[in-house]
């Protein structure tokens, strides 16, 4: 069978447009049916804004789904495997219940156990956890019990980390699409390069995953004109997390074992999935990371796990003083390199270059992290050409400070900074120390 790359190209293209094309009518709708809920303490977006993406992105995903099932080499998944058809079922629940949530608001409670529910149905078709490869050992055989419960462990970790990281225009989209990109790589390197037709169903569930996400960010970036809400959040994690079962639980190690010459290179080749059978950490680590670090930070204060704060990764970044264009794009970029990074050691582990070209852009990307920190001041020379945060701040000069009008250069440069000010409102550049949030609570507010 050849290689179906133009096929992945366009069930990857039809996904995309798709979800392009029905996130404007959705938004109307949403407007019309009141899923504009007011805005919180720990929101970060001035003015309410519809929800309901996920109608769009579920749109996307039946497309894709249903283009690659009539495609020459890509059809060959659904007639081999019914993995597609448990996760198009799983997907259609959850989506479902986000839509109520975003819609009237679901009890935390009642949201849990309903991705359990759409966990166990995917589990019921076929889409759970076979085999665990442990490294040293072998390979572990679950018992169908011990099965079932990791895999619904797994799906409700991931979706509710790709949901505690959707808190900035574009930001839940942007990450899932990155790991998707990465995951899509390792599965069909496992596909094509080791023949494993078990990897099948995982490289199609990234493409798809891709397709939704990248025809939702164009309506999703800063300043954004819809959010995905929980039925995008769930649902483009709901799909991850199934890949991520496809390709772990699915893939007989013993197999890969033959395909690579020993036991050995198969272990070295299993592992950047090691980590995403028990924490979805080589895909969506800061995701998996914010999630970890928010049920202990509210368990430490005494509130509940599901209480809503404003102590995410992302609303620090905004804290230490880094615009909302800016922090978005700091989390792309650890997204990226933790996920790329683990496909690569995972197709060269011996390779020191790897390691050291991932600890050199981590360095890159502490400094980047902490550069607002810094604030050095521009020469005279270059007041006119760097933002107005580097420049110097102009005392009036005596004759100023008598008549009360401040000198014609002085004032040019006070109405520039002043432009500049009104900019970072919406998020375009970071002016100061001022902080990001406007306090918003409420006295009839819980949160």
């Amino acid at each position: 069978m050849g290689q179906p790359v133009r096929e992945y190209l366009l069930t990857l293209c039809v996904t995309a447009a798709v979800t392009y094309l029905l996130t404007g009518p959705v938004r109307k709708f949403a407007i019309a049916a009141g899923a504009m809920p007011e805005i919180r303490a720990r929101d970060v977006h001035r003015e309410p804004t519809p929800r309901l993406g996920g109608i769009a992105m579920f749109g996307g995903l039946c497309a894709g789904l249903l283009v690659a099932s009539h495609l020459t080499n890509l059809k060959s998944v659904f007639a081999d495997s019914n993995e597609p058809r448990a996760l198009l079922s799983g997907a259609a629940l959850i989506w479902l219940l986000g839509v109520l949530d975003d819609k009237w608001g679901v009890d935390a409670l009642v949201k849990l156990g309903g991705q359990m529910v759409a966990a166990g149905v995917m589990v019921l078709q076929g889409l759970t956890i076979l085999y665990i490869p442990i490294p040293g050992v072998g390979t572990y055989l679950p018992s169908p019990t011990q099965g079932t419960l990791l895999t619904v462990a797994l799906v409700v970790i991931t979706i509710n980390a790709v949901n505690f990281v959707d808190g900035l225009d574009g930001l839940a989209s942007g990450m899932v699409c990155i790991a998707a990109a990465a995951f899509f790589m390792y599965a069909y390197r496992m596909w094509f390069g080791y023949g494993i037709e078990a990897a099948a169903p995982a490289t199609l569930f990234s493409v798809v995953l891709m397709g939704m996400c990248l025809g939702f960010l164009p309506h999703n970036m800063h300043p954004a004109r819809i959010f995905m809400g929980d039925s995008g959040s769930m649902l483009i994690g709901l799909v991850m997390a199934a890949g991520a079962v496809s390709v772990t639980g699915q893939v007989d190690p013993d197999l890969l074992s033959l395909k690579t010459g020993g036991i050995r290179e198969a272990t070295h080749s299993m592992v950047p999935v090691y980590i995403p059978l028990l924490l979805p950490l080589t895909v969506i680590a800061v995701p998996v990371a914010d999630l970890i670090l928010a049920i202990v930070r509210r368990t430490w204060n005494g509130q509940s796990p599901f209480a809503a704060d404003r102590g995410h990764l992302h609303h620090r970044l905004l804290e230490i003083g880094h615009s909302h264009s800016r922090a978005v794009l700091i989390m792309y970029f650890w997204s990226a390199l933790i996920a790329f990074g683990a496909v690569a050691y995972s197709v060269n582990n011996a390779s020191m270059w790897i390691v050291l070209g991932i600890v050199l852009l981590s360095a890159v990307g502490l400094v980047l992290l902490l550069l607002p920190r810094f604030t050095p001041r521009a020469p005279m020379w270059a007041q006119r050409i760097v933002p107005p945060r580097y420049r110097r701040i102009v005392r009036p000069e005596p004759a100023e400070a008598a008549s009360g009008e401040p000198a014609e250069g002085v004032r040019e440069e006070r109405d520039e900074a002043r432009e500049a000010v009104a900019a970072g409102l919406h998020g375009a550049t970071a002016i100061g120390e001022r902080s990001r949030f406007v306090d918003r609570r409420r006295a009839d507010s819980h949160r």
